[in-house]
């Protein structure tokens, strides 16, 4: 069913991150309230990996985490529809996080997001990572969506 999928185009709208933090390509599975898994498509080009590792390329496990809360921050957006002018989507806590493989250049990560529980603007997560069907990473988050402050003028 494809509305159970987000595009690229969408992340974008939906997303207020940008190269080189932007770390979920698209979405499927999506499920309003309930779950999403985002697809991340790893590059040698990233630019973390001449320092992480110039040798045996490692993406950090923090930004696998980060993956996995932008893929929670996307299902908050276009569960509760909102709009990146108005509110942001912050990371709030994360717990039990577990690194179980290595992502490196040509894996796909599959980032299988469920809501625990959710009060009004704030979520809670369990999310993990998989690679080639493989556990990779799982964690326990939560986010909350917060109005935008302006800037002093």
């Amino acid at each position: 069913m494809a509305d159970d999928r987000i595009d690229y185009a969408e992340v974008m709208r939906r997303l207020p991150h940008r190269y080189p933090f932007l770390l979920v390509d698209r979405a499927e599975d999506f499920v309003a309230g309930t779950s999403i898994t985002g697809i991340k498509n790893v590059t040698h080009n990233e630019p973390f990996f001449p320092g992480h590792f110039p040798i045996d390329p490692v993406m950090p496990g923090v930004l696998i985490v980060e993956a996995m809360a932008q893929t929670g921050a996307l299902l908050m957006s276009k569960s509760l529809e909102i709009s990146v002018e108005g509110k942001v989507i912050l990371f709030m806590s994360i717990d039990g996080v577990r690194f179980r493989k290595p992502a490196r250049p040509g894996d796909q990560l599959h980032m299988k997001v469920v809501v625990t529980k959710q009060r009004g603007d704030i979520f809670k997560f369990r999310g993990e990572t998989f690679i080639d069907g493989k556990l990779a990473a799982e964690a326990d988050f939560a986010a909350m969506a917060s109005t935008v402050e302006q800037p002093i003028r």
